[in-house]
């Protein structure tokens, strides 16, 4: 699947579990580990975990598991590896803390 596919893909996954403020970020010239970024937020812990975790068994039904799952013990910010494709999804105070929109979209 291409990154073009595998981000469009991520969106439709976690629109279907109502992330809100959805961000894609292309990341391509920027690093290596990724073509794109999508960040999004979810109203509580257990919403962020659920998000990432419907994600991940999507992904792994789909035929390409995640290279790797973090955060998801705190559930403040978890991040779903997809290689091309990486998901940050974050609390609202977690992600106006860290703005990641800021970072990366320079």
């Amino acid at each position: 699947m291409q990154a073009e596919e595998l981000r469009d893909f991520v969106i439709d996954k976690i629109e279907d579990i109502k992330a809100r403020d959805i961000q894609v970020l292309d990341v391509h010239d920027k690093t290596d580990v990724a073509d794109f970024m999508v960040i999004c937020s979810g109203s509580s812990k257990t919403h962020v975990k659920s998000i990432a975790e419907y994600l991940a068994t999507e992904a792994k039904h789909a035929g390409f598991p995640p290279i790797g799952i973090e955060g998801g013990e705190q559930s403040e910010w978890v991040l779903v590896d997809l290689g091309d494709v990486v998901l940050h999804v974050m609390q609202e105070t977690i992600r106006d803390f860290y703005q990641l929109e800021k970072l990366w979209g320079q």
